[in-house]
């Protein structure tokens, strides 16, 4: 393994930490509505109005879905609600929460980044575009339409929002954006180049055509009947995830520019690695290898030994191959920690989904309390032969937890692993 990379001037990497968090999901508005709701076992997944799932006399084959719990337009002014794609606006929101439980740090603008990475990218913005121009004519596609659907545009939003000059990135990296976003994110301030840094993930691609494209190639469940119990990660009859939409954004900082304004430290993001499969556009590799190396790539930066890890927020989505693979990779690398599946509460948030179960992930360390996993269909067998030990849903009481880890894997092989620590 290669050691870490040092900062720029030659000093060893500087100590990453995380300030503040912010969320918006199919759960909540804020973290600690969505804090208090996946403890109280709710399951945010419903069935879709008609407009989304009745398009030209025909009847989409998947019915259900994740929505935000509150919408945008009642957090942002109108204006931001017109010119930003639905992608950016969750973002935005999130960024702003983040921020403000961050203490709204006072820090140089060329010290300060945004790496906001959206999986679909802002995909509302360019049907809506289409749509106009079909049906009203050139004129009347509007000049706020390029910028709305630019695959930056979520980290344009709150890279202007709050004045950042060190950078706005947005790495993509399907599913796995959030996270990959929080890796980049930390580079950043451990080689120097910045001290502050807000990022995350966001997605909101909840259109008939979407779902139309997942439902294709049958990642997507289609228990339209049961909507709460569609989601459901390791169980041995699932079928797919649940499309849902929202962002879960961090402000990561340096740990000595924290100490210098007194500010509390949620947690520290003591190791990332990404890494890639190189195998399937959508199909993980079987054995899980490059999985395994991304979450040994992780430990190692972190210092951190696989025995200490007492939780693990996975990705887990629902689809037949992948949460078999996964299983096998945490079973093997991470044996003593309590896997909890949280998309079976809030669907899956693509791009989001890494930056909100970050979020989730600090807020078992702070709380110490392991958050549920809704398993209306058991534990696979070839689940439970893993000797995976999966988080139930009444969720798990964990006060000495000092390590966890979330995992998060996208189309095109990509692996991400987070090692976080108590702050």
């Amino acid at each position: 393994m290669a050691p870490p990379a040092q900062q720029a001037g030659g000093g060893p990497p500087r100590a990453v930490v995380v300030t503040g968090l912010g969320t918006t999901n199919p759960l909540a508005g804020d973290v600690a509505g969505t804090w208090q709701a996946l403890g109280a076992g709710r399951c945010a997944v419903r069935t879709l109005p008609r407009e989304v799932t009745q398009v030209g006399g025909h009847e989409l084959p998947v019915r259900i879905g994740a929505p935000l719990a509150v919408e945008p337009s009642h957090v942002l002014a109108p204006r931001q609600v017109r010119r930003l794609d639905r992608a950016s606006q969750c973002a935005l929101v999130a960024a702003r929460e983040a921020w403000q439980q961050a203490g709204a740090p006072q820090v140089d603008a060329e010290r300060l980044a945004v790496v906001v990475s959206p999986g679909m990218g802002p995909v509302l913005s360019v049907i809506q575009a289409w749509d106009t121009l079909r049906e009203r004519g050139p004129r009347r596609v509007a000049p706020t339409a390029v910028p709305a659907l630019m695959p930056n545009a979520p980290a344009v939003a709150v890279g202007l929002d709050l004045g950042a000059r060190a950078g706005i990135h947005a790495p993509v990296a399907a599913c796995a954006s959030g996270a990959e976003a929080l890796a980049a994110a930390a580079d950043l301030i451990a080689l120097g180049r910045a001290d502050v840094v807000v990022a995350g993930g966001t997605d909101a691609a909840l259109h008939p055509m979407t779902v139309a494209a997942f439902a294709a190639m049958r990642a997507l469940s289609t228990r339209n009947e049961d909507p709460a119990a569609a989601s459901r990660p390791f169980a041995p009859d699932r079928d797919g995830f649940v499309l849902g939409e929202g962002a879960g954004i961090l402000v990561l900082e340096a740990a000595e520019h924290a100490a210098r304004r007194g500010a509390p430290v949620l947690a520290v993001l003591a190791g990332a690695a990404v890494t890639n499969d190189a195998y399937d556009v959508a199909r993980p590799e079987d054995s899980g290898r490059a999985q395994e190396r991304a979450l040994r790539l992780a430990l190692g930066r972190a210092g951190v030994a696989p025995q200490a890890v007492g939780h693990v927020n996975a990705h887990a989505t629902s689809t037949p191959v992948g949460d078999v693979v996964e299983a096998r990779v945490l079973a093997r690398v991470l044996s003593a920690a309590g896997v909890s599946a949280t998309k079976s509460s809030t669907g899956h948030l693509l791009g989001g989904a890494g930056g909100l179960e970050a979020v989730l992930t600090v807020m078992a360390l702070v709380t110490g309390r392991l958050p549920p996993t809704l398993l209306p269909g058991g534990v696979d067998p070839q689940v439970s032969a893993t000797g995976l030990d999966v988080v139930g849903p009444a969720g798990r009481s964990a006060p000495g937890l000092r390590a966890a880890v979330s995992t998060s894997f996208g189309f095109g092989g990509h692996n991400v692993a987070l090692v976080l620590t108590r702050g």
